[in-house]
């Protein structure tokens, strides 16, 4: 299945050999937490406003929740990415390349001006907010360890920075089209 769709979450403990509803009130506040914290991980990443091809099947009808979360408001975890970059842009080579708005991480190449939503990953170029496809390759090598590497999209805008802060590198005929 290509697609999947989700429900309710339900936090169950052990009754002997069988597992039993927990009452809300009774779920611990670190653990609930934790569980919604998981939720929100799964619903960032499998959201169709990371998959930039989505768009190309003519299914209209999430046009509008793509575009919102693409380019809206963060989500909790993306408010806490936003906190994690920064305390860490200050310290990387690409910093005064760098300015962190409320959604974005506005980045200035040689070439353009890109703006990286922090909850999507999505890009956008200035002055006209035209769309920049940029699909990251998988890793041969493994994936980068980062001191919280729990945040795969945290990873992802900062490989994209990096690359764009120093655009005129780029060799990629399908990124310099867009570029164009």
């Amino acid at each position: 299945m290509r697609y999947c769709a989700t429900d309710q979450v339900r936090i169950a403990r052990r009754d002997g050999a069988l597992w039993a509803l927990a009452p809300l009130a009774e779920v611990p506040p670190r653990v609930f937490s934790e569980v919604m914290r998981d939720v929100d991980l799964f619903v960032g990443v499998t959201s169709i406003a990371t998959d930039h091809t989505w768009v190309d099947r003519g299914e209209d009808r999430f046009w509008e929740y793509w575009s919102t979360a693409s380019t809206g408001p963060l989500s909790a975890s993306a408010e806490v990415r936003r906190d994690v970059l920064a305390r860490l842009l200050p310290r990387l080579r690409i910093a005064p390349r760098c300015e962190l708005r409320e959604r974005y991480l506005r980045v200035r190449g040689d070439r353009r001006i890109y703006k990286i939503h922090l909850g999507s990953g999505n890009i956008l170029m200035e002055p006209n907010d035209a769309y920049l496809c940029i699909v990251p390759e998988r890793a041969t090598t493994g994936p980068v360890r980062l001191p919280f590497d729990d945040d795969q999209m945290l990873s992802i805008i900062l490989s994209k920075a990096m690359l764009l802060a120093d655009d005129e590198k780029i060799t990629d005929r399908t990124i310099l089209r867009q570029l164009a």
